[in-house]
């Protein structure tokens, strides 16, 4: 006798849905976390696990990152970390979506840290007013979507690596905004 009854298989909750029906997606816990590397990452080593505000808190954790970890590196060595963070970001945004069954869930933060990164990258030296103002318009660009940020959020979402792409790119465009702000504000 099998272990399966008969009948149909039980359903992967990793399944695309069929139109018409509906999901609930379940908060992610430390255990799923840590099940996986990618999922470390991806959750932003834990500050996506939030339950108030996972995208601010995992940008606030970049921040104090970029803080911490510019403590040993040159600002040139930033620009690599950040090429080298990006493309992690692709395999650990990608698993973790196939891994939750959802595209792009709010407890994936890794590109809201990469692209912190990036601004603070080019922002500095400033001083803690600056990466703060940094920090506040990186923010306001990612949650407001201006275009074209949120045509790409809407149009890359989906499976695969083309999926995990438009979870990184579009926080990449909003770092170029904030950046655009500065460079304004900058020249004036």
């Amino acid at each position: 006798m099998s272990a399966n009854p008969s009948g149909p298989a039980p359903r992967d909750p990793a399944m695309t849905l069929d139109a018409g029906q509906t999901a609930k997606v379940m908060r992610p816990t430390a255990r799923f976390m840590l099940s996986h590397p990618a999922h470390l990452i991806a959750m932003g080593f834990g500050s996506g696990l939030s339950p108030v505000s996972p995208g601010t808190v995992g940008t606030l954790y970049g921040w104090l990152s970029y803080v911490v970890i510019s403590m040993w590196v040159q600002p040139f060595t930033w620009l690599w970390l950040i090429a080298g963070g990006f493309v992690l970001g692709l395999w650990a945004c990608n698993r973790t979506a196939r891994d939750m069954g959802v595209h792009d869930h709010g407890s994936m933060v890794w590109d809201e840290i990469v692209a912190i990164w990036l601004v603070l990258a080019f922002v500095t030296p400033t001083s803690f007013w600056g990466q703060f103002a940094a920090f506040l318009w990186f923010r306001l660009f990612d949650i407001a979507k201006p275009a074209p940020i949120g045509h790409y959020d809407r149009s890359l979402k989906g499976p695969g690596l083309r999926g995990a792409f438009g979870v990184m790119f579009d926080d990449v465009l909003a770092a170029f905004y904030t950046l655009l702000v500065f460079a304004i504000w900058r020249s004036i």
